[in-house]
C-alpha cells in the first residue's frame, strides 16, 4: 500500500476545497464522434479489446478457501475461476473437453471435483480431467491432454483478473500501472457479498461515462443523492485507471495533524475505476463494485452490481446492506440506465454527430482518449 499518495490526494483535495470547491480542469473542450457509441464495426473491435485486456471477475472474497469455486459467463464465455490446495487462483473456460457442454453452472461454491452434466466427465479444481465415465469403453484418449482449457488469471490487491482468450499474455502488474498498491488498501481478498444483480443497460461507453461523472449529479439524482455529494469531481490517473472524488471538507480537520497520524480511512473514498469495466464506489468498509460489458448489439451493455460489506456481517447489518444494494439498483436502472437507454436512441438518429466532455469532465476526457489509442495499437498492448 501508497500512504504517501494517499496523502498526497488528501492535500490535492483540500486545495480544491480551499479554492472554492473547484474541480479538476482539462486542457480543453473534449469531442467524441457520436458514431462511436453506434457503429458495429468499432463496436466488435471494442469486443474484441475486451477479450484480450485483463477482465476483474472476481474478489478474493468470494473464493475464500481451497476448492472454492465461481462460476459465471462473461459476454457468452462461460468461465470457471478456482482455488486450489495450494490456495492460487486458476480460470478455465468452463466447457467440456468430449462434447463442449457447460461443466458448471453459473454460482458459487466449494468442491472437490466437478462433474459434466451430460456424461459425467469429472474434473478437479486444478481443471485436470481426473474421471471418464466407462473409461474401459470409450476408447484411446490421453486424459493428460484433455483438462478443462486454462485462461490467463492473476490476482492482485485480492482482485481476480481473467483473460477471456486462452494463450494471450497477460502482464498484470504493467495493466495496473501501480494501482494495485492503492486498491491494496481495501483488503478486497476478505470482503463479504451480501448482494448481486444484473442490469441491461445502453451502450457499454454511455453506461461507463456515468461512472466517471459527477457533473450530473444534483441533477439526474436530485431525487434521491445528488444533493449530497459536491459535481466538481477531482481525477487522479495510473495508466487507464482512475479515482475519482470530489472536495470533501472533512479532510480540512487533517491539517492540524502530523501526516504519519492521517486517518487513511477518511481519505480511500471515492469512486475507483479499472479500465475497461469496473466501477467501486465506497471505502474501506465495503460498497458497490459494478462490472460492465458490452452487450449483444452496440447499443446494449450487461452490469453486475455487487455489493460487499469488509466484515462479516450480523443478520441485521446484512439486511441493512442488501437495502442500500437495492437502493443503488433503483438509481442506476430508472435514473443512470433510463436516461442512457434513451440518449442511445436519441444519438442514433444522427441529429448529433458528437458529443463533448468539458474541461470539468477530464475522466470520461481520459477514458475515450485512452480507449481509442488501446484499439488503434491493438497489438502493442
Amino acid at each position: 500500500m501508497n500512504r504517501h499518495e494517499f496523502i498526497d490526494m488528501a492535500r490535492e483535495n483540500m486545495a480544491h476545497v480551499e479554492a472554492g470547491n473547484t474541480p479538476s480542469q482539462a486542457d480543453a473542450v473534449y469531442r467524441v464522434p457520436a458514431a462511436n457509441y453506434l457503429d458495429p464495426v468499432r463496436w466488435q473491435r471494442e469486443v474484441d479489446l475486451f477479450r484480450r485486456l485483463p477482465l476483474m471477475l472476481a474478489l478474493g472474497g468470494e473464493l475464500r478457501e481451497p476448492g472454492a469455486y465461481k462460476a459465471l459467463t462473461v459476454m457468452d464465455t462461460p468461465v470457471l475461476i478456482t482455488r486450489g490446495n495450494d490456495g492460487a487462483v486458476s480460470a478455465f473456460v468452463n466447457s467440456c473437453s468430449h462434447r463442449g457442454a457447460v461443466v458448471v453452472p453459473d454460482g458459487a461454491g466449494v468442491a472437490r471435483r466437478f462433474a459434466c452434466p451430460y456424461h459425467n466427465w469429472t474434473y478437479n479444481s486444478s481443471g485436470e480431467l481426473v474421471g471418464v465415465t466407462d473409461r474401459e469403453h470409450f476408447g484411446d484418449i490421453d486424459t493428460a491432454c484433455l483438462g478443462l482449457t486454462p485462461l490467463p488469471c492473476a490476482e492482485r490487491a485480492g482482485l481476480v483478473f481473467v483473460v477471456l482468450t486462452p494463450g494471450t499474455p497477460m502482464d498484470i502488474d504493467a495493466h495496473l500501472c501501480g494501482y494495485g498498491q492503492l486498491l491494496d488498501f481495501f483488503g478486497f481478498g476478505d470482503w463479504h457479498l451480501v448482494s448481486r444483480k444484473e442490469l441491461q443497460g445502453p451502450n457499454w461507453k454511455i453506461a461507463y461515462d456515468g461512472y466517471l461523472d459527477f457533473y450530473h449529479l444534483p441533477f439526474l439524482h436530485r431525487a434521491t443523492f445528488g444533493t449530497e455529494i459536491s459535481n466538481k469531481a477531482i481525477y487522479r490517473a495510473w495508466g487507464p485507471h482512475q479515482r475519482m472524488t470530489s472536495p470533501d471538507p472533512k479532510l480540512l480537520a487533517l491539517r492540524d495533524v502530523h501526516e504519519d497520524d492521517w486517518d487513511l480511512d477518511l481519505m480511500c473514498s471515492g469512486v475507483w475505476t479499472i479500465f475497461p469495466h469496473i466501477s467501486f464506489a465506497g471505502n474501506h468498509s465495503g460498497g458497490l463494485v459494478s462490472q460492465l460489458f458490452p452487450g449483444s448489439t452496440p447499443g446494449s451493455s450487461t452490469t453486475i452490481q455487487n455489493y460487499f460489506v469488509a466484515d462479516e456481517p450480523t443478520e441485521a447489518q446484512r439486511a441493512e446492506a442488501v437495502q442500500r444494494a437495492e437502493f443503488l439498483e433503483m438509481v442506476v436502472r430508472d435514473e443512470d440506465y433510463y436516461t442512457g437507454i434513451r440518449q442511445q436512441r436519441a444519438l442514433a438518429t444522427g441529429a448529433k454527430t458528437e458529443v463533448l466532455f468539458g474541461r470539468n469532465e477530464g475522466g470520461g476526457q481520459r477514458f475515450h482518449q485512452l480507449l481509442q489509442e488501446y484499439l488503434d495499437a491493438p497489438l502493442s498492448r
